[in-house]
């Protein structure tokens, strides 16, 4: 019976803390098409069209160099994160082929079941159990691999892109140049942060191997500090306090609106 109603925390937690966690992005991405400037990635990506409009504008490219060098370390930032997010997922694999983690946590589960009265983890700890939870483990990290593929991608092209001066565009409308720049540069920062987010998911998937509690724990904090760390109020009250910067700020949030739909048909 224990064992049995041990097996039902996880049928309860670990959704719970799924639920958690996916509910509290689909607020963050409602918040950002319709308030982009409260949000951290909203204000980024107005920042970000400002700085290619600046960069595309100057007629003597004296800033091409600035524009190279940020973007290659934006590059080198993808790199370090798919080069982790890689070296994991073969380490993950390697253990699950090799039998060695399971040999691990199942010993520490059938210990644990013969001293009940100590048993601290709780929750499905079988091969069964222990082959999903790897498992999940290792899709976390193989999905934050290919979103930072796809953001060394598309800063790939930025960096191209944003050094062709406006004047070159005589057969099209320079501000046709500047908003597929600045969308190229959006999404390649929103796969960045995504596959960010793939890391952060890791980690309470990774608590699951000791137990249903943990995991939940973990989401439950995790939420609450991703709160503070993607909200930011001031700027939108600096907008309403001034009724240019305002005006400038509906713009970008239409053109920011308009990049999110881009991005979600990618």
């Amino acid at each position: 019976m224990g064992s049995k109603s041990e097996q039902r925390l996880d049928y309860v937690l670990v959704p719970l803390g799924l639920a958690v966690m996916v509910g509290y992005h689909l607020w963050l991405l409602l918040r950002i098409r319709r308030r982009p400037a409260t949000t951290v990635i909203g204000i980024n990506a107005i920042n970000r069209r400002i700085w290619v409009r600046h960069i595309m504008e100057d007629p003597s490219g004296k800033h091409a160099v600035l524009a190279v060098q940020t973007m290659r370390n934006a590059i080198m930032d993808s790199s370090v994160l798919a080069s982790v997010a890689i070296t994991l997922s073969s380490l993950v694999a390697a253990l699950m082929a090799s039998g060695a983690a399971h040999g691990l946590f199942s010993g520490t589960a059938s210990s644990a079941q013969n001293n009940s009265k100590n048993n601290i983890v709780l929750g499905a700890a079988g091969e069964a159990a222990l082959s999903v939870k790897f498992l999940d483990i290792l899709v976390c990290f193989l999905v934050a691999f290919l979103l930072n593929v796809q953001s060394i991608r598309y800063y790939s092209h930025t960096g191209v892109l944003v050094n062709v001066p406006l004047q070159a565009h005589r057969h099209h409308r320079p501000g046709l140049a500047i908003d597929y720049v600045t969308s190229t540069l959006n999404r390649g920062s929103y796969f960045w942060s995504l596959g960010v987010r793939a890391f952060y998911f890791s980690c309470p998937v990774f608590l699951w191997l000791f137990g249903p509690i943990p995991m939940f724990a973990a989401c439950v904090a995790m939420v609450c500090t991703l709160y503070f760390l993607d909200v930011y109020k001031e700027w939108d009250r600096e907008e309403e306090g001034d009724g240019l910067v305002a005006e400038d700020g509906e713009g970008d949030r239409e053109e920011e609106g308009g990049t999110k739909m881009a991005t979600s048909s990618v």
